[in-house]
């Protein structure tokens, strides 16, 4: 009788620790930026709206241009991770409204997952202009240099 509550208990805590392993390799979905709604983003129209009724009808931008307050920009971005794997995108949406100086809608752009960059870094070390020394070459390069020619002995030539 005590053998089969130790098999059973056994079996529990093996079922248990399972379940919380296989918690660890959940897939993570996230998003960042706006919410927008679809039916609200095809409302916007250019000669039809300006910033006022832009922001009443999807809020103050994410951002604004950099180099043009006429600008604005609604971003949005859907990533799924892994584990401790880093986050992928699965969607992404910009929105760009351009007004014009005086306040009214010009053009309307939506774009996707295109804009979506990807950086492949070039191993441990960046690679750099110059020379290429070697620990001994950093160590010991400027002995001799001290009171060599053209070493800037000050405006005397030396002499005392």
């Amino acid at each position: 009788m005590p053998n089969t509550r130790i098999s059973t208990a056994l079996k529990l805590a093996a079922l248990v620790g399972t379940a919380l392993l296989a918690q660890g390799c959940t897939q993570f979905r996230g998003h960042q930026g706006y919410i927008g709604d679809g039916a609200l983003i095809s409302s916007v129209q250019a000669g039809v709206d300006n910033k006022d009724s832009v922001q009443g009808t999807l809020g103050r931008p994410t951002f604004v241009g950099q180099f043009s307050p006429n600008d604005w920009y609604y971003y949005a971005r859907d990533t799924k991770q892994l584990a401790f794997r880093n986050p992928r995108p699965t969607a992404q949406t910009i929105l760009h409204v351009q007004f014009d100086n005086a306040g009214n809608v010009i053009a309307v752009n939506q774009r996707g997952m295109e804009n979506i960059a990807q950086l492949s870094p070039e191993g441990d070390k960046t690679p750099t202009l110059g020379r290429n020394t070697s620990f001994f070459e950093e160590l010991f390069g400027n002995i001799g240099a001290v009171g060599a020619p053209g070493a800037g002995q000050g405006s005397s030539g030396g002499r005392p």
